[in-house]
């Protein structure tokens, strides 16, 4: 909500003076502070670093929260609340935590009122920042390209399907799911959610962006990515599933009972030569 020079998000307040910075009021020697900070007003301002929680000892990196991921964990869906903001950014508890962290986000802008209850239910990837969201995610997309295993599970199921009446309908449903998976990814990758300290210019109509946003905001960044990897992995499948069924009866389905296939002929033929010499 916004009215005149103040902007209100949803119990945050940040007061804006005619020039865009922000106008902190706080106390300097038990008289009334007012000062201007142009911290918030920069997204890629960082406001602390913190370690990853899905690394290894050995390997333990950290990722920048930026002042706009605060801005977003603090807006709707999550609403976060001091406590578990205070999780989210790895600091310990204490008595008088909840209050510094107060304090500290009072001096950019941001207000976070005691006793404020949080709107989502919480999730593993509430406890994840947006940088170990998003590396979670490029990490999972990778795995889903390199060892998904689409043509074993493809040569599996064309064995359970091997009717060749049936053939051709199902490449026909191969082919017309490839198409509709396909529309999903084409819209998907047009996702510009902000991450980060971006906020990309969107593409897509509001009623689809802003949905889009949200379940960006809830997952922190791995969403979209995270289900465009699958949606790969599912590509793939339908493709082997298809050269299956490309390959004659006698090789795509060679795997079925191979050795009493032979083992019949061989005696078929034994047969015959006996039949011939009586």
């Amino acid at each position: 909500m916004q009215n005149g020079n103040i902007q209100q998000v949803d119990g945050s307040v940040i007061r804006r003076i005619t020039s865009g910075a922000i106008v902190i009021k706080g106390q300097r020697d038990g008289k009334s502070d007012s000062r201007v900070s142009s911290d918030v007003n920069d997204p890629s301002g960082v406001f602390c670093h913190v370690p990853g929680r899905l690394s290894l000892l050995s390997s333990t990196s950290k990722y920048k929260v930026t002042l706009a991921e605060i801005q977003r964990r603090l807006s709707p869906p999550e609403c976060l609340n001091a406590s578990l903001l205070g999780g989210v950014l790895r600091r310990a508890k204490s008595k008088d935590g909840g209050k510094r962290l107060r304090e500290r986000l009072d001096k950019i802008g941001l207000s976070l009122p005691a006793g404020r209850r949080k709107a989502a239910n919480v999730t593993l990837l509430t406890s994840l920042v947006e940088g170990e969201a998003v590396h979670l995610a490029r990490d999972f997309g990778y795995v889903c390209e390199t060892e998904f295993p689409a043509k074993q599970l493809a040569e599996y199921v064309c064995r359970q399907h091997n009717d060749p009446e049936i053939v051709h309908t199902r490449k026909n449903m191969c082919l017309a799911t490839k198409n509709i998976v396909k529309e999903l990814q084409d819209l998907l990758t047009q996702d510009r959610s902000p991450i980060g300290n971006t906020k990309p210019t969107p593409v897509l109509d509001q009623c689809i962006q802003k949905p889009l946003s949200q379940f960006s905001a809830i997952t922190h960044g791995f969403g979209t990515p995270g289900i465009c990897a699958a949606l790969t992995a599912l590509q793939h499948y339908l493709t082997e599933m298809l050269r299956q069924h490309d390959k004659p009866m006698s090789l795509s389905y060679s795997h079925d009972k191979p050795q009493s296939i032979s083992y019949n002929k061989q005696k078929d033929m034994s047969n015959i030569v006996k039949h011939d010499k009586m």
